[in-house]
Parts: structure tokens; sequence; C-alpha cells
């Protein structure tokens, strides 16, 4: 039986100036693993997003050493922070020392200590999505423009960041409302939305020459991207959340078209795909596929083999458990013990839950979350 305890102390702020403050105390509830003294990674950051306007995201931590689950951990580490988190946190990722967490509607993306939670600073980008690294650099994809459907809204653009002094120092101009980004070689590629203009979606992805960060080429692929992930073979897996009607959420394979260097759409494997997590020789997936006609989502789950491109497994959930999961809406596999996370957004207003299942699809344990919970990330011993 889990046992839940609350902190119990309430930080109280006091000026002549401005009313008492509240931080909401974070939450600890022991898990079914228990205590691993020897564990590495040494936990999972989460990110819930909170509904859109609410200003309600939050981050929660998974301590595998300990056998415990923390909610709400920002607001008890960062009392002074006003407003805490923000509205809508989209994306969460490590480098180094620091934790980075975009937060799309606040226009910003926040960094922490890995380790403690504690704020550093903050970086200041309009409309930011996602976030990758590469040799001491940050790059965020930015929707530029206001958050709103528009039929003009302007071309996105990448964000340069320095990660050493927290500094933007460039931008490029890429499609339309860019979404994930990936880097492979000396290029980053970024999946093209268009979103806001919708009917008229994008269809690209923008390659960056990393060097003299320049936009160099736009390869077409499906309409309405999202995701996109580099594999081990030099491949890319890009999804397609389709038009919501007559054209189906679809997962694209680019490889190099032989004797050059660029990449083209060699697959298209006809597999509706909203999120993907890559671990080893395996892509593991699930899809939440909305359609305006019938107003209701055919959600599945599956593994494909990305040296064949073939799906292994109809579902990686082996028990009956997935009828329990309403909204999948993020996926995690852990790097060693190969247990998979996904979460469930539920009605997107109230708390989602985490589950955790074993490499044979079997659950473990499941535990209540912030509201829509949707990024994770790892923390290695040595972070």
């Amino acid at each position: 039986m889990k046992l839940l305890f609350y902190i119990s102390i309430f930080i109280l702020s006091f000026s002549s100036c401005r009313k008492i403050e509240i931080v909401v105390p974070s939450e600890y509830e022991l898990i079914g693993d228990g205590i691993q003294p020897d564990a590495d990674p040494v936990g999972m950051y989460l990110v819930n997003e909170g509904n859109m306007g609410s200003n309600k995201c939050t981050l929660d931590y998974l301590d595998f050493v300990n056998g415990y689950y923390i909610r709400n951990l920002y607001s008890e580490r960062n009392p002074d922070v006003v407003k805490e988190l923000g509205d809508v946190g989209n994306d969460i990722q490590i480098y180094g020392s620091k934790l980075y967490v975009v937060v799309n509607c606040s226009h910003k993306v926040e960094v922490l200590d890995a380790k403690t939670g504690v704020r550093i600073s903050q970086v200041d980008i309009p409309n930011c999505r996602y976030i990758r690294f590469y040799r001491g650099k940050a790059y965020v994809t930015s929707y530029v423009g206001p958050v709103q459907i528009d039929p003009d809204a302007p071309q996105g653009a990448v964000y340069r960041v320095d990660t050493a002094s927290l500094k933007v120092e460039a931008k490029v101009t890429v499609g339309y409302q860019p979404d994930e980004l990936t880097v492979l070689g000396e290029y980053l590629y970024v999946a093209n939305s268009g979103g806001y203009r919708a009917p008229d979606y994008d269809n690209t992805v923008s390659v960056i020459e990393l060097e003299r960060f320049k936009q160099v080429q736009k390869i077409p692929v499906g309409i309405n991207l999202h995701r996109i992930r580099a594999d081990k073979y030099g491949k890319l897996w890009v999804t397609s959340r389709g038009d919501y009607n007559t054209i189906h959420s679809n997962l694209y394979v680019l490889e190099k078209r032989p004797g050059y260097t660029e990449m083209v759409v060699t697959d298209t494997l006809n597999i509706p795909c909203s999120n993907l997590w890559i671990d080893d020789d395996c892509l593991y997936y699930y899809s939440t596929e909305w359609n305006n006609n019938t107003q209701s989502n055919t959600i599945g789950y599956g593994v494909i083999d990305i040296r064949t491109k073939k799906v292994i497994r109809d579902s990686f959930i082996s028990d009956g458990t997935e009828k329990d999961i309403k909204i999948p809406y993020g996926i995690a596999v852990h790097p060693v013990t190969k247990d998979i996370y996904v979460t469930d957004a539920k009605n997107y207003v109230s708390s989602g839950t985490l589950y955790c299942y074993d490499q044979d699809g079997f659950q473990k344990w499941g535990v209540r979350t912030g509201d829509i919970p949707a990024h994770m990330v790892f923390v290695n011993k040595e972070e």
C-alpha cells in the first residue's frame, strides 16, 4: 500500500507592500520499485504542461535512489519566483549540469540546477516550443508570433543560446510554426507544422547548417509535422499529425540519398504516431489521433525495429491495462531497466497519472501527477 505524506511547512514571504504569499508544498509518495542506492540514472524529471491560460505548469521528480515520487518540486525549491514555472510547459531537457524547461505561453526557457531544481536564470524567447543542444549551444524552436490561430502567422525561427552565458546569440528563420528539432551530424533538422495556418499546413523539414547557422534546405515530408528524432544509424523519424479529417497521422523515415549528403523520405510507414522514444534498436510509439468528424480519438501503441522499419509488437502493453489510460500524452524508456513510462492527461484539466510498465508490458505501478503530464528526462549520476 502506498504511503502518502505531505511536507507541512508553508513558506511565507513578507514585505510592507505585498500580501503574504503561500508556497504550495511538495508532496512525496512512495512507489513500488523501492530504494535503489546504486541506481543510475538517479531520477527522472517530468514537466506537467498545465492547461493553457491556467499558469499551472509544474515540475515533478521520480527519485529512483530513494524510491519516491515528488509532486510540485519547483515551487518549494524556488519560493521567491513569482508565478512559479508559468503557462504551458512544452519541453524539458538536461545539458551538462543544467535543467532546461521550455514554457511556451510564458515565452521563456527556465534554467535550473539539474541536481536541486533551484532556478538559475531564464531565457526569453517568444512562443518557444522545443530545445536541443550541440557543442555548448542550445537551439530553441519558436513560433515567433502570438499564441493564436492566424492564417497570416509569420514564419518561425530557431534561436541559438550560449549555455554558459545563457544569452541569445542569433536566430534563423525556418518554416511555419516549427516544433521538434534534432541534431544529426553537422546539421539541425526542424519539423515545421504550420499549425496556426490550418488548413494551409506546412509540410517541410528545415535543414540548418550548424557552423554557419543558416537554413540550407527544406525537405517536403507530410503536412502538420511534429516530432523528429535521429537514430544511431543516421535515419530521421518524423511524425505528421495530419489534418484531423481525411489525412491521417503518419510516420516517415528520412535517409541520405545514395551518393549525396541530402536527406530524403525513403519510407512512409502508414502508422499513426503522436509520440515516440528510441531505445537501442526499438522505437516505442503511441498514437492519439483526433478526428473532427467523429469528435473522438483513436488510440494505439506499438514497437518498431528501427533496422527493418517493421512493427514487431502491436502494443508494448501486454496486460490489458491500456484501457485505463484515457489520453496517452508522454513516453520514456529507462535506458538500463527498460521500464516504459507512459503519462495519461485524462481530461486535460485535472491531475494526470504516470504509469510504469516493465519491458514485457506489465504494469508495475501508477502515481498521480500534475495537470497534463507530458515531457520526461532522465538524470544521470554525474549530472
